[in-house]
């Protein structure tokens, strides 16, 4: 990874480490950085990293460096990957707090002091995180999505978009895993609930925006697989049966052609009472699937 930084002030370590993995960014890429520098939290260092762009992605960056003495720019030699790229950010942080954006993204002005205070307040507590909406490409909120419970991890993403965490957090779990691009956030937050504490704030803090070429909208199938691996692996250190059964139920539910009747039957073994419970929704979703592919293939047929 190659760096075209200004050097840091001498003897200052900001308190707030915050990474931006780059990659053809550029459309929203000012945005994002514009979004970072009104942070009404002034302690902070942005440290972008550029993963191979052919947009002018690197230009904006460099702009931003000569502009803010607060933000460095970094260069991956090939294109890796996020997982990879936040890595290669985060092995160069200073501050003793770390989060993480990207470069379609939005902070709220308050997000950074907000999330500090409260980890600042409680010094047992190693990871907060926040509320965010969702906009479009013209920056039209569609709806707010509230941070869960940790214990919902099972069941879903609770953390969101909105985070930030103690550099040991980063150190014991040594970054993110490079094999599970596009859940690398998920598995984060998993390996993290078994070693430390988390809390969540309803507060709105951030602006996720969905669009044609995120990341979400290209990669669900695939994503929803490393989900299920990630849950699998976590699941092994579960003593409660009816709570396994209930994650892997879940599992089927939301990708039943990949891997329903393997985690029915780990569902089962876990907890038969908990899984004829739930038998008339898995049957009804069964249902549903088949009559959705017989209309696709049936639609199929008379095109052709």
């Amino acid at each position: 990874m190659n760096g075209s930084e200004d050097p840091p002030k001498m003897g200052h370590v900001p308190s707030v480490s915050l990474i931006m993995p780059v990659f053809n960014g550029a459309q929203y890429l000012e945005a994002a950085i514009q979004s970072i520098i009104a942070q009404d939290f002034v302690d902070w260092e942005l440290i972008c990293v550029d993963d191979g762009s052919i947009d002018q992605s690197a230009a904006i960056m460099n702009r931003y460096v000569s502009l803010d003495s607060r933000i460095r720019f970094f260069q991956n030699e090939k294109n890796i990957g996020l997982p990879a790229t936040l890595n290669c950010g985060f092995a160069v942080a200073r501050g003793d707090l770390h989060s993480w954006t990207s470069d379609d993204n939005i902070l709220k002005p308050q997000m950074l002091s907000r999330l500090a205070a409260e980890l600042n307040s409680d010094k047992n507590l190693d990871i907060v995180y926040g509320g965010y909406s969702v906009i479009n490409e013209a920056d039209e909120i569609s709806r707010y999505v509230e941070p869960r419970p940790i214990e919902d991890r099972w069941f879903c993403n609770p953390v969101g978009a909105a985070f930030l965490y103690r550099r040991k957090v980063t150190e014991v779990l040594e970054g993110y895993d490079v094999s599970l691009f596009g859940a690398e956030d998920y598995d984060f937050w998993m390996r993290a609930a078994r070693h430390f504490t988390m809390r969540p704030i309803d507060e709105d803090l951030y602006l996720y925006r969905r669009h044609q070429e995120s990341l979400t909208n290209s990669l669900s199938s695939e994503i929803r697989h490393k989900v299920a691996l990630v849950v699998e692996r976590e699941l092994q250190y579960v003593d409660d049966r009816q709570l396994r059964a209930r994650a892997y139920l879940q599992l089927v539910l939301s990708d039943w052609q990949a891997i329903g009747w393997r985690m029915t039957w780990r569902a089962f073994v876990s907890s038969p009472v908990e899984t004829f419970r739930k038998l008339p929704k898995l049957v009804w979703h069964l249902l549903r699937v088949i009559w959705h592919r017989s209309r696709k293939t049936f639609a199929q047929g008379k095109s052709n």
